[in-house]
């Protein structure tokens, strides 16, 4: 059965949703899911953990996920979890990273389609020339993010 709940951050309200175990989605707004609307033990953990991250002393989640997306978007979501805290890589990092050259139009997409924001930190991607590029908080919670991770490294 999934579980959903909301979370109140610095860059807006979050939806975290649980099933059999996983983490399946961490989004910004408030979302609606076919499940029950309430916290659970991993939930809490995931709270917890996002809590820690936005004080600065968390750089680094360790919540179970599970995320739905085809073999090259989760190739791509790992991808994302290798940039290091505080850094930054380009949409040509990623797709080099995942033997895709030239699919850096591809990486955008599956980075647009991130399940687990933050925790999948898809905030750490920017274009080639280190411009924002569009996020799905939106660029100002982006700079918020990265900004906050480069002031606690």
């Amino acid at each position: 059965m999934l579980h959903y709940a909301y979370m109140a951050t610095p860059v807006g309200m979050l939806t975290i949703a649980e099933e059999d175990g996983f983490i399946t989605n961490i989004a910004f707004g408030q979302r609606t899911f076919d499940g029950i609307l309430g916290e659970n033990a991993l939930i809490c953990k995931a709270k917890a953990q996002l809590e820690e991250y936005f004080a600065g002393t968390r750089k680094d989640f360790d919540l179970p996920l599970d995320m739905k997306g085809t073999d090259f978007q989760k190739r791509v979501w790992s991808a994302l979890t290798t940039v290091p805290y505080g850094r930054t890589a380009s949409y040509k990092d990623i797709a080099q990273k995942v033997d895709s050259p030239k699919g850096f139009r591809a990486v955008g997409m599956a980075n647009n389609r991130n399940p687990v924001v933050i925790v999948v930190p898809c905030h750490r991607i920017v274009g080639a020339d280190g411009s924002m590029t569009g996020y799905a908080g939106g660029i100002e919670a982006k700079e918020f993010l990265l900004e906050l991770e480069k002031k606690n490294i």
